[in-house]
C-alpha cells in the first residue's frame, strides 16, 4: 500500500508540473512573420518583427538584437508601419557580426491587438534581406535562421520599467538555388510606390541646466507609414533672410542630424527649419520661430551676466587701486620719517 501511495503521489506531482510548465504565461512574445519564407536568387524579402501582449499586459518598450544567417544579406529596415514612435536607438544592420539591434518605445504603452479590429497592428519593425546571386558550386538550398538573442528584452508598461516575461519565436528564409523569370524585389516595389510625404510634426524647445550644459536643443519626431523615416535635416536661418527663401534652393546649407540636436544658435535669433525625408526621398518641413519673451529672456540673461562680469572688473580694479595707494602712502611715510 505505501508503494502504491507513493507512485500515486509522484504521478500527481509529475503531471501538475507538466501542467504548470505547458500552461506558463508570457507577458509578451516578439516573433518573425512569415515565420517561414522561400526567396530567389538575387531577390528580395521582407519579414516584420511582431509583437503580441498576454490579456491585461502592457508593454512600452522593445529593446531587440536579431541574428540572421551568412547566406543572407540585410539590406534595410522600414519603421513605417511600427508601433514604437519614440527611438532610443535607431535600427543598426550590423553585417560583421550579421546582427539588427534596435530599441524603442511605446507611450503609455502597447496593450494588445483593439478588439474587433481586423488588422494585425503590431509590427514593431520590418527587415529587408536580399538572397545572393550565383555562387559557384552552391547547387543545394539554403534556411537562414532568423533568431532572438538573448540581449533582447521587453519592459512592461508599469512605470518601473519592469522586464517582461518573454516568449521569442524565430523564424526562417529558405534560399532557393534557382533564378525567377523576373527579378523581385519587394522592397523596391514599396519605395517607388510611396508618394506621400511624412506625417505633420512639431518642433519642441528645451533648455535644462543637466542637459547638454544648459544649452537650449530641440526635439523633434515623426513617422511614415510607407516606405519610413530616413534622415532628419536641419537649416539655422538669419531672421535677415526670413524672405531669401534660400533654405529652398539646391545649394542650400542643410546639415544631417538627430533628435535631440542641440542649437548652434544659442541666443535663439535665427528661424529653425527641420526637414523630415522618407526612404523614398519625400519631404516635410517643420519651421520653429523662437517668440520675442524667449529671445528678451536669453537677452537679460547675457545682459545680466555681462553686468555681473562688469562689477567684478570694477571690483578688482578698486582693490589694486587701495592696495596701491596704501603702498604708496606707506612710502611717503618713510621718505618723512628720514
Amino acid at each position: 500500500m505505501i508503494l502504491v501511495a507513493r507512485v500515486f503521489f509522484l504521478g500527481v506531482f509529475f503531471c501538475v508540473a507538466f501542467f504548470s510548465v505547458s500552461q506558463q504565461s508570457f507577458a509578451a512574445t516578439l516573433y518573425i512573420d512569415p515565420h517561414s519564407v522561400d526567396v530567389l536568387k538575387g531577390d528580395t524579402v521582407t519579414a516584420a518583427v511582431r509583437l503580441d501582449t498576454d490579456e491585461g499586459e502592457c508593454v512600452n518598450t522593445v529593446d531587440a538584437v536579431i541574428s540572421y544567417g551568412e547566406d543572407i544579406q540585410a539590406i534595410d529596415i522600414s519603421r513605417g508601419r511600427s508601433i514604437l514612435s519614440l527611438w532610443v536607438e535607431d535600427p543598426i544592420i550590423k553585417k560583421d557580426e550579421h546582427q539588427i539591434t534596435f530599441a524603442g518605445g511605446i507611450p503609455n504603452g502597447y496593450c494588445g491587438r483593439i478588439p474587433g479590429d481586423p488588422s494585425l497592428t503590431n509590427i514593431v519593425a520590418e527587415l529587408v534581406f536580399r538572397a545572393p546571386g550565383f555562387s559557384v558550386g552552391q547547387s543545394e538550398n539554403i534556411t537562414s535562421l532568423l533568431t532572438f538573442e538573448p540581449g533582447t528584452r521587453v519592459l512592461l508598461n508599469d512605470g518601473f520599467g519592469t522586464e517582461a516575461t518573454l516568449r521569442t519565436i524565430s523564424g526562417s528564409i529558405n534560399l532557393l538555388q534557382s533564378v525567377g523569370t523576373t527579378s523581385k524585389d519587394v522592397w523596391r516595389d514599396i519605395v517607388l510606390q510611396d508618394a506621400v510625404q511624412p506625417q505633420p510634426f512639431s518642433i519642441d524647445l528645451v533648455q535644462n541646466p543637466d542637459v547638454f550644459s544648459g544649452k537650449y536643443y530641440i526635439v523633434f519626431n515623426t513617422t511614415d507609414k510607407q516606405s519610413g523615416i530616413d534622415h532628419y535635416e536641419i537649416i539655422e536661418e538669419s531672421r535677415d533672410d526670413i524672405y531669401s527663401l534660400r533654405w529652398g534652393r539646391g545649394d542650400a546649407p542643410w546639415a544631417p542630424i538627430e533628435s535631440p540636436y542641440v542649437l548652434e544658435d544659442q541666443s535663439l535669433s535665427s528661424i529653425i527649419r527641420v526637414k523630415a525625408v522618407d526612404k523614398a526621398g519625400n519631404e516635410r518641413i517643420t519651421v520653429f520661430i523662437p517668440d520675442d519673451s524667449m529671445r528678451r529672456m536669453q537677452g537679460v540673461t547675457v545682459a545680466l551676466l555681462v553686468g555681473i562680469g562688469s562689477l567684478l572688473s570694477l571690483a578688482l580694479v578698486a582693490a589694486f587701486w587701495m592696495v596701491f595707494r596704501k603702498k604708496r602712502i606707506h612710502k611717503k611715510s618713510e621718505i618723512t620719517e628720514l
